[in-house]
């Protein structure tokens, strides 16, 4: 294909596809050579290095859209990408819901963003798809995620203490929703330096900082009753670049509530 014409489908397929099993690899930890990819798409559909890469952002785009980190090193372009969607009808958006192979308690901790809403819509084409592949549901399901952002949450408490010289309280760290049961509404039960009890409940996601999530009304109850020992870990981006930032309540001068779901009783 020459340069400066369209794109066709069966192109675009290509590229989507390719991209998608770079992005498995880098999820099960596997190695991969971007530029050898890069190189093998040129010969099957004759686009520049530079088109594909391009490409390639605009592919993490979307993604980011969707609440997945799109590949290390190919920074987000904002651009629609409808084979992305045809990729995904096609594999049910098993790749979404992948668990990273993260080694367990490498948490980068970070600044919690500061909240910013659009002031603009999202596209029709690409709000459709984002409602269909709902970052949100997808990590609520997603138990395995949820439970692999815990125990990293688990390793990152224990070395925090031990690292400030309170290795008598990291033994004591205990990883509650799955020793109790999720009624408590927490995840994990830590201490602070001064042995004060830290109840921290976990949110998980493959996707950024502002990848938005749902808290069941015990969860924030809980918050508000622990109050000042409370903390939300939103552990985000889970992967190679795993990082988390922390909430104290109250919530609702951090994040904005909203009603996304509702119990139907048939009285």
């Amino acid at each position: 294909m020459a340069s400066g014409q369209n794109w066709t489908t069966t192109e675009l397929d290509a590229i989507v596809a390719d991209y998608f099993d770079m992005l498995g690899d880098e999820i099960r930890g596997a190695a991969f050579n971007k530029a050898a990819h890069n190189r093998e798409l040129q010969k099957r559909i004759a686009r520049s290095r530079t088109s594909i890469e391009f490409k390639h952002c605009n592919i993490t785009a979307v993604l980011e859209e969707l609440g997945v980190s799109g590949i290390v090193g190919y920074r987000r372009r904002d651009n629609y990408q409808g084979a992305i969607e045809r990729h995904l009808d096609h594999t049910g958006g098993k790749d979404l819901s992948l668990v990273p192979k993260a080694p367990a308690g490498l948490l980068d901790v970070v600044d919690a963003p500061v909240p910013s809403f659009r002031n603009e819509p999202r596209r029709q084409d690409l709000e459709r798809m984002v409602r269909r592949f709902d970052p949100v549901e997808r990590d609520l399901r997603n138990r395995e995620l949820g439970l692999a952002g815990e125990t990293a949450v688990v390793e990152h408490e224990r070395r925090w203490l031990a690292e400030w010289g309170r290795g008598d309280l990291a033994e004591k760290v205990r990883h509650v929703s799955v020793e109790v049961g999720d009624g408590l509404g927490y995840d994990i039960e830590s201490f602070t330096l001064a042995g004060e009890h830290k109840p921290i409940e976990v949110k998980t996601t493959r996707g950024g900082a502002d990848t938005p999530f749902f808290m069941s009304r015990n969860e924030r109850e809980r918050a508000e009753e622990l109050a000042d020992r409370y903390h939300l870990y939103r552990v985000h981006r889970f992967g190679p670049r795993s990082a988390l930032f922390m909430l104290r309540p109250p919530l609702d001068r951090s994040v904005r509530f909203s009603t996304e779901v509702w119990r139907a009783d048939l009285r």
